[in-house]
C-alpha cells in the first residue's frame, strides 16, 4: 500500500515538473517574439486580445466592452496619449460640451484608440450638423470642425410643427421663442420644396409680408394664406405671373384689402374671387336695391 502511495506521488511530482518546463518554455517564446522595452502597452496588448476574445465569445453586455476600453484609454494616456487639447470650431446652435458628448469624447478618451471615424459618424447623425471633420493631431492634440445647418422654416404637418433647415431636413421637434419668426410651410413634402418657393417670395416683400402661411397643395403648388385670412391659390405652372397678376389688381383695385375669403389665380387669365358671408350678403342686397331703383326709373 505504501509502495503505491509513493509511485503515485512521484507520478504527481513528474507530472508538475512537466507543466512547470512547459510554462518556463512558452515564457521564453514570448520573451523572444515581445521585443524588450515594449512594457505595458505590450503586455496590455495581450491581455485585451484575451479578455476581448472572451467577451465575443462569450457574448457579455457591452459595459465589459467599456470597461475594456477605459483600461485601454488609461494605458494610452499614462504613456503620453491623453488628449491635452481640442480645437473645436463651426458651433453656433449645440455647445461644445454638446458636440464632445455626441461624439463620444470624454475626459477619459485617450488620442491613440480614438476612432475619428466613428466620432464623425455619431456628429453627423445629429440633425444639427451637415457636415464634421476630426483630426488627430498627435501625440496629444485633438481638432474638430463642424458645419451647422441653419433653422429656415417652420414646417407644420399631421398639427404638429417643428424646425426645418433649407435642405428640409427637421432639426429641432419644437419652436423655441428664437425661432417663431420664421416662415410657416405646411403640407406633406412643404419641408423640401419650400426653399425654391421661398426664393421667389422674396422678390416680392410686399405680398411676402402679409403672408401668415405657406401651403402645398397635393405636392405640386402652393396657396397663400394672409394674415388678414385671405387665401389666395396659386396655379401649378407659372405661379410667379400669377402673383405679379394679383399685385397689379393689388394696386388698382385695392384687392388684398377688401372683405373676401379667397382669390383664385389657378386658371390663367382668369381672377375668380370669393365673398366672404357678410360681403355677399351686402353684394346681394346692393344687387337688389340697384334693380329695385332700375325698375323704378322704367316705370
Amino acid at each position: 500500500m505504501a509502495d503505491r502511495v509513493r509511485i503515485a506521488q512521484s507520478e504527481t511530482r513528474s507530472a508538475g515538473q512537466r507543466r512547470t518546463s512547459r510554462m518556463q518554455r512558452l515564457a521564453m517564446r514570448i520573451d523572444r517574439l515581445v521585443p524588450r522595452g515594449a512594457g505595458t502597452l505590450s503586455a496590455l496588448a495581450l491581455v485585451l486580445a484575451s479578455v476581448g476574445y472572451g467577451v465575443v465569445k462569450g457574448g457579455h453586455t457591452e459595459a465589459v466592452a467599456a470597461q475594456i476600453a477605459d483600461i485601454r484609454d488609461a494605458a494610452a494616456n499614462s504613456v503620453g496619449f491623453e488628449i491635452a487639447s481640442i480645437a473645436l470650431t463651426g458651433e453656433k446652435q449645440l455647445t461644445r460640451e454638446e458636440i464632445l458628448n455626441i461624439a463620444g469624447i470624454s475626459g477619459r478618451a485617450s488620442l491613440l484608440f480614438l476612432d475619428a471615424d466613428a466620432a464623425r459618424a455619431r456628429l453627423k447623425a445629429n440633425p444639427w450638423i451637415a457636415d464634421a471633420t476630426i483630426l488627430k493631431l498627435f501625440p496629444d492634440r485633438l481638432h474638430i470642425a463642424v458645419t451647422e445647418r441653419r433653422a429656415f422654416a417652420l414646417w407644420q404637418k399631421d398639427g404638429r410643427v417643428g424646425v426645418v433647415s433649407r435642405d428640409g431636413v427637421t432639426v429641432e421637434p419644437f419652436v423655441a421663442p428664437h425661432v417663431a419668426h420664421l416662415p410657416l410651410v405646411v403640407g406633406e413634402g412643404a419641408n423640401v420644396k419650400a426653399a425654391e418657393f421661398l426664393s421667389v417670395m422674396n422678390n416680392y416683400p410686399e405680398l411676402r409680408d402679409q403672408v401668415h402661411a405657406y401651403v402645398l397643395v397635393a405636392d405640386r403648388r402652393w396657396n397663400l394664406r394672409l394674415k388678414n385670412g385671405i387665401d389666395i391659390r396659386l396655379p401649378e405652372a407659372d405661379p410667379v405671373e400669377a402673383i405679379e397678376a394679383l399685385l397689379e389688381l393689388d394696386r388698382d383695385k385695392k384687392l388684398l384689402t377688401r372683405d373676401i375669403l379667397a382669390i383664385d389665380l389657378r386658371i390663367h387669365d382668369r381672377v375668380t374671387v370669393r365673398l366672404s358671408d357678410e360681403a355677399a350678403a351686402a353684394r346681394a342686397e346692393a344687387l337688389k336695391e340697384k334693380k329695385a331703383k332700375r325698375k323704378a326709373g322704367d316705370a
